[in-house]
């Protein structure tokens, strides 16, 4: 990682800008070319140093649900289990925890209902309860992580 990856990294976790040309205005913020920030960014989601790489959105305030959710994977299937739930597209984020309940993920859907019925297809799939941990209250951290 060079200083224009870092300089990326750290300056767009902030926030990208909303605009016709964003990509262009964030490279001349950054000091390069639209090209190579685009450029730039694929090559580290593509060499897994960034997993993601997008807006995000308050599902709640859009008529949507979002929940954490845990499982309980036997060792040996783990990243089988971990394929089968990443299938999904409303899962938006899964972490392996040195715990008894070892799966962790983030569930948006559009609709509250949507939420209910994909718990119930991914129990369908894995073969295995999922245990709905839904926000009482939020929040916010905004964490930042300079590298």
């Amino acid at each position: 990682m060079d200083e224009l990856d870092r300089r990326i990294i750290n300056r767009l976790q902030g926030g990208f800008p909303v605009c016709e040309c964003p990509f262009l205005e964030a490279a001349e913020l950054l000091g390069t070319t639209e090209s190579e920030l685009i450029a730039r960014i694929q090559c580290m989601l593509d060499d897994g140093r960034l997993t993601r790489f997008g807006p995000l959105y308050h599902a709640e305030n859009m008529g949507g649900a979002l929940s954490l959710c845990a499982m309980k994977v036997p060792a040996g299937s783990f990243d089988e289990r971990a394929e089968q739930v990443n299938a999904f597209p409303e899962v938006a984020h899964n972490y392996q925890r040195d715990h008894e309940l070892n799966m962790w993920f983030v569930l948006a859907t559009e609709t509250p209902e949507q939420l209910d019925e994909c718990l119930h297809e991914i129990e369908k799939t894995t073969g295995l309860p999922v245990i709905n941990l839904p926000r009482k209250e939020e929040f916010y951290v905004g964490p930042h992580f300079k590298v």
